[in-house]
């Protein structure tokens, strides 16, 4: 029997954190899925009156759920076949498919996308859940319908509370629906305390990151270029992505570019990840301090920062301001915490250490 809890007690001893109540209480949601999940002697469909609730823990930046997530993801029983998944990667995903096989009609297409993630995988995990697109608002409640009485279970992290999910976006009243059933088929863990773990995360700080925007700066990071590089040639690549073309200077695995290509053009989740799949290392060079007058630029630097560090890449950074202040503004001053945490965990020897790719 997997032993989520024991797993648990060996990090915090080995990290030497402290015990938190709201974890513990989220590893016992883990670890009862994980029971339940292991006696089941089957894995075909699940009648609905036995379909297994799954577990969406939601909570602050820093706060442990992707950690928590790791633990649980590697206690599953091999026999079970599983997947992790960044949402934004998945919902892209999702629409690839149903564009593919948009002549069926959108009816049968949906209980067809969700034979299709069954057959494949009877546990889905999702790292940063989160709505924003009115397209995945309108789909989530049919979708999520099929995949439950198609017996798969869901696990998810968020920084948002089920009930505040999509909050303020067009048609909202033809989500709540969707609401509804997460919180019928999932068991909901709120993690609330104080701490930001990832701010415990051994900081090397300044070694990747350079302000202000100055000649000093550009040569600091000139330099290390050079030395992360070792001297290869720098060459303007094409990263093809659904027909289209991102141009990027690199020089092997090192990747570089300048805010304005980056955040300042019209590019999605998915030209994100496929940077983040290619190279090692990004150098993004010349961010200016974001406000509210950047709205739209602020909102790519964040899916930026989320895909960087789904993908474990390094990343080097020459900014107006110093981490802390890179945003003023009010607009995105929730999401802009996660993001300035996991800049803060981007700085540091540890993931470094995890970065590295196989």
């Amino acid at each position: 029997m997997p032993n989520l809890q024991q797993r648990y007690k060996n990090v915090l001893k080995e990290n030497n954190f402290q015990s938190d109540a709201e974890q513990e209480r989220a590893v016992k949601s883990l670890q009862r899925l994980l029971k339940e999940l292991s006696a089941a002697k089957s894995f075909s469909l699940f009648s609905k009156k036995k379909m297994l609730r799954g577990v969406y823990l939601h909570g602050g930046v820093g706060r442990g759920k992707s950690m928590l997530m790791d633990l649980f993801f590697a206690e599953l029983p091999s026999k079970i076949k599983s997947r992790r998944v960044h949402f934004h990667e998945f919902m892209i995903e999702t629409h690839d498919w149903l564009h593919q096989y948009r002549g069926e009609g959108m009816e049968g297409l949906l209980p067809n996308y969700a034979r299709h993630v069954a057959e494949n995988v009877r546990v889905l995990c999702f790292d940063e859940f989160h709505v924003t697109d009115v397209a995945d608002a309108m789909i989530l409640g049919r979708l999520f319908t099929a995949l439950f009485e198609r017996g798969v279970v869901v696990v998810a992290t968020s920084n948002w509370a089920p009930d505040n999910l999509y909050e303020g976006g067009l048609q909202r009243d033809l989500f709540l629906s969707f609401i509804d059933l997460l919180k019928k088929q999932m068991e909901i863990v709120h993690l609330d305390h104080d701490q930001d773990y990832r701010q415990l995360a051994d900081p090397d700080q300044d070694v990747f990151m350079f302000y202000p925007l100055d000649n000093q700066t550009a040569d600091k990071v000139e330099a290390l270029f050079k030395s992360l590089s070792k001297g290869q040639d720098v060459k303007t690549e094409k990263i093809k992505v659904k027909g289209r073309n991102i141009e990027i200077k690199a020089a092997g695995k090192i990747a570089r570019s300048s805010f304005t290509d980056l955040c300042e053009k019209p590019l999605a989740a998915e030209d994100y990840i496929a940077i983040a799949a290619r190279y090692d290392t990004l150098v993004l060079e010349n961010i200016p301090r974001l406000d509210d007058a950047k709205r739209n630029e602020t909102k790519r630097f964040i899916l930026l920062i989320d895909c960087l560090y789904e993908a474990h890449c390094r990343l080097v950074m020459s900014a107006e301001n110093n981490i802390q202040d890179l945003y003023e503004g009010d607009d995105h001053a929730f999401e802009f915490d996660r993001t300035v945490s996991r800049l803060m965990e981007m700085q540091s020897s540890a993931y470094h250490k995890k970065r590295i790719k196989t």
